[in-house]
């Protein structure tokens, strides 16, 4: 048996889906106060000031807190099936359907979020790990139900997954908070080049 790990954004998809729904999920009042509210802390996670983390965690908050869990369910269903075709590299979903091929597990391992990742998953016979919303009485709370999954990526494949099970481990990232995952693997490409 042999696992492939695989990160979503800018990895198989050639952006970053997780901005892009949260700007398709915005309310006409958020988007107008945006540049305020969040222009700051974008520029200060540009200029390496906070982490992706923080910066995911507020912008989350301030665009899903107290809204209909099941509006933003039907919105990240069509977001999964609108959006992604359009966003996924073709090499990386030839290279996901190569390892299902060989029979390979392949885990979709995001700091994006499951609404609009599992249908996409569940598509191709995928598993997935990546943050869930916490909700309480049918609305959002805006805080992560398990909190960030991105920099936690290999702690949460070790708890779902024997990893001695496995012959080889196949690893695929892009960004710093990819390195630990990469680090459990055997073969591992990042961004898009094998790593030594």
């Amino acid at each position: 048996m042999e696992l492939a790990l695989v990160d979503f954004d800018h990895t198989v998809t050639d952006c970053d889906t997780y901005a892009r729904f949260l700007r398709r999920v915005a309310t006409p009042e958020q988007l107008a106060q945006a540049w305020w509210k969040v222009g700051p802390w974008l520029l200060a996670y540009r200029l390496k000031l906070i982490s992706a983390e923080r910066i995911r965690a507020r912008v989350t908050r301030l665009t899903l807190r107290d809204r209909h869990a099941d509006d933003i369910a039907t919105l990240a269903a069509g977001f999964s099936r609108e959006v992604l075709p359009e966003v996924v590299r073709p090499q990386m979903l030839e290279q996901i359907r190569w390892h299902l091929q060989q029979r390979h597990t392949v885990v979709i391992v995001s700091g994006s979020l499951d609404l609009y990742l599992r249908p996409w998953c569940e598509a191709l016979g995928l598993d997935l790990i990546s943050n869930r919303l916490e909700s309480q009485d049918g609305r959002l709370t805006g805080r992560y139900a398990e909190g960030d999954c991105a920099p936690h990526k290999a702690d949460r494949i070790r708890a779902r997954y024997d990893l001695s099970r496995y012959a080889r481990i196949h690893a695929y990232g892009d960004s710093r908070e990819d390195r630990p995952m990469l680090a459990l693997a055997q073969e591992r490409w990042y961004r898009g080049k094998p790593l030594k």
